[in-house]
């Protein structure tokens, strides 16, 4: 005998996916398929969640979950669904209760407070879609724009390390050296306490630039990975910083992480 449908009514007073995410979990375990599930996101006060109740009273089979926090429109949905006679899940309660006892103060019941977008949020996007638009010297524009400039010759990390200090909201530009292209006059006008560079030992290179190449279908052979070529680079990227006045770091043997670590700390030093 196949069972009646059963509706499932998820009230919220911000979007309401915590309280659909339990009710689908929930409902897998009775391998049921004969249900609906209603969501009904920012119904934070009484005129909004009455109108639900009455849709619930035509239903034969009904149960309803909530996530709601505001006090005045928790009771009510307590004393309707009393009223009711309808199966009720509180899913914000419980934890809150508990938690207010172990702290020894009230929440603050406000809606929405984990899918609030903060400042921060903001500025992390913006970095991130800076260092993107300015990765590898496209536009020289970006170089007085940014909060650093990063120089290094081909694979000495500077494009994942742009995007990894980006999620720390540092707006960051990379600029290649190559010997046959000319500095980006802007890289001189820049403050040089707003600026790295980047070198590693050429064995390192050569490797990675190998391994590049190798990935790509092409013979290792190719001047890009030439160690005499890449001695070249090194010493022309470390004149060029050295002109600069900038700090250099190795990154031969550092993670993407401990690099950033140390320009961070840099940073705050030259602002303090």
């Amino acid at each position: 005998m196949k069972d009646s449908p059963i509706t499932i009514y998820v009230i919220s007073d911000s979007i309401g996916e915590t309280g659909e995410l339990i009710a689908k979990a929930a409902i897998k375990q009775f391998q049921q398929s004969n249900y609906e599930i209603l969501r009904f996101p920012y119904h934070n006060s009484i005129e909004a969640i009455e109108p639900v109740f009455e849709d619930m009273i035509t239903k034969d089979k009904k149960i309803l979950i909530y996530t709601n926090v505001e006090e005045n429109t928790r009771k009510y949905i307590e004393n309707r669904t009393k009223e009711l006679n309808i199966p009720v899940v509180d899913v914000m309660g419980p934890p809150m209760d508990a938690l207010e006892k172990t702290f020894g103060y009230g929440p603050l019941r406000e809606p929405g407070l984990i899918r609030r977008l903060d400042e921060n949020y903001f500025k992390r996007v913006e970095a991130i879609e800076f260092a993107v638009k300015y990765d590898d010297g496209k536009d020289p524009r970006g170089i007085m724009e940014s909060d650093l400039l990063i120089l290094g010759i081909s694979r000495t990390s500077k494009t994942p390390l742009s995007m990894y200090l980006a999620h720390k909201l540092i707006k960051v530009c990379n600029v290649p050296l190559v010997p046959e292209v000319p500095v980006p006059a802007e890289v001189y006008k820049k403050n040089p306490k707003q600026i790295v560079g980047l070198i590693a030992r050429p064995d390192k290179i050569y490797s990675i630039r190998e391994e590049r190449l190798r990935s790509l279908g092409l013979l290792s052979s190719a001047k890009y990975a030439n160690i005499d070529r890449i001695e070249e680079e090194i010493e022309y990227s470390t004149r060029v910083m050295n002109e600069i006045g900038c700090p250099i770091i190795d990154v031969t043997y550092k993670a993407i992480e401990e690099t950033a670590e140390i320009i961070i700390e840099y940073i705050n030093q030259t602002e303090e």
